[in-house]
């Protein structure tokens, strides 16, 4: 039987969440210590640990046909990859950073300086939209350490809090790409490999679907069902069951993550009472 091969950090900041978003698929990942092969029992898969930076090409290569992996890779990396699904987690940024002392947030401080950097391809990309010209060194590790020991003038390198910055006297100024986790494959998949991609995305877009929306209950005025339907944010329409206390009703919809408070608060404006939310496990549309 046809597998997929699909490539995923063995360390690093995307190992746990990958692994995650495959268990709640319904994958049985079962790896001993130290395996950097393994096979799935209840999926046609076949899970490769790899170092993150190799991903890319093992992928363009056909040694893995998807992975997941960070966006910002795959744009520094310029394989010949195809992106199939934003995975929602390990966000970050690729930015330019400065010493804090400078008073200056435009790109153009960098105008014949240097620029210690672990994406020379992403920063040359972006010097070359931008016309400046700046001396590159290309360093694969410790980055924010290089303007303190006068290797560089400024930094291009991943952001996520910013906390590592700060310790080291550094600030943000300038976003060159933002990024996220995602499933990539490789541009040449066969039939077969290509219809199991398939369930595996369908199994991937319900779990992240239900990430990113909460179950709500609430009693409504029976007068009120119009005004409240029409603040919820369903799929279809909010379903209404009659309670057993005259002129009420209670109302069961969706709601997305991010429109969580203002949607409560519209809703608690137009009469809807003991609402009550709960998580979603899995939300196949």
């Amino acid at each position: 039987m046809s597998k997929l091969k699909i490539a995923i950090q063995k360390n690093g900041r995307l190992y746990e969440e990958s692994l995650q978003l495959l268990k709640d698929c319904g994958i049985s990942v079962n790896n001993g210590k130290d395996q950097l092969k393994v096979l799935v029992d209840n999926f046609p898969l076949e899970i490769m640990y790899l170092r993150n930076s190799d991903i890319p090409q093992y992928l363009e290569d056909g040694v893995v046909d998807i992975a997941i992996v960070g966006e910002n890779l795959l744009a520094e990396k310029q394989k010949q990859n195809e992106i199939v699904q934003k995975l929602g987690f390990s966000k970050c940024r690729v930015s330019l950073a400065i010493p804090k002392d400078i008073d200056t947030d435009q790109p153009q401080y960098f105008q014949g300086k240097k620029i210690a950097t672990s994406y020379p391809n992403t920063l040359k990309k972006y010097l070359r939209e931008n016309n400046i010209q700046a001396d590159i060194h290309v360093i694969s590790g410790s980055v924010e350490i290089a303007p303190n020991i006068g290797l560089a003038d400024g930094i291009c390198d991943i952001v996520s809090s910013g906390s590592t910055l700060f310790k080291n006297g550094l600030r943000e100024t300038v976003t060159l790409l933002k990024s996220e986790a995602v499933l990539a494959k490789n541009i040449n998949l066969n039939t077969l490999q290509e219809e199991i991609l398939d369930k595996l995305l369908f199994r991937i877009k319900a779990v992240l679907k239900a990430k990113n929306s909460k179950y709500i209950l609430m009693n409504v005025p029976n007068d009120k069902i119009s005004e409240i339907s029409n603040v919820l944010p369903v799929l279809k329409s909010p379903t209404v069951i009659p309670l057993a206390e005259e002129g009420w009703s209670s109302i069961h919809s969706v709601i997305d993550e991010e429109r969580f408070w203002d949607v409560i608060d519209e809703l608690k404006l137009n009469g809807a009472q003991d609402i009550l939310i709960i998580p979603i496990d899995k939300m196949v549309i």
